[in-house]
């Protein structure tokens, strides 16, 4: 299966090389989420949300030129549990991973990102 077009070609790569195919749910969601449309994802456990919702953000941050400092802060990703956050950050590793380094052997520029989980928990008291 190929990725959408949109996709930059390390992004492709790299996704093409980890899966047989995209499923249901990505294949539903690339193309809003693309469009920069507002998309809601409905789907079960394994279905891969996380990686449908965040590709096209991840292909952003890699390839697109940097912003000013003012707007640096791009994607912002909001947990109801701070388990749940960490989880989802490290699950995206390695696709910033594996992008990256088809950009590398491709020798196609791209842009480090900062990642930082943030938590707001209380003390006890």
């Amino acid at each position: 299966m190929k990725l959408d077009p949109r996709f930059r070609a390390p992004t492709r790569a790299w996704f093409e090389g980890t899966f047989e195919r995209a499923t249901l749910a990505q294949t539903q969601a690339f193309g809003p989420i693309l469009s920069g449309e507002s998309t809601l994802l409905f789907a079960p456990t394994g279905s891969g949300k996380t990686l449908a919702a965040f590709l096209a953000a991840i292909d952003g941050l890699l390839f697109d030129p940097v912003p000013d400092a003012r707007a640096r802060c791009r994607i912002l990703y909001v947990s109801p549990l701070k388990s749940l956050a960490v989880d989802v950050e490290r699950n995206l590793r390695a696709p910033l991973v594996g992008i990256t380094e088809a950009a590398l052997r491709a020798g196609h520029p791209f842009h480090t990102p900062r990642i930082a989980v943030c938590s707001g928990d209380t003390p006890a008291k």
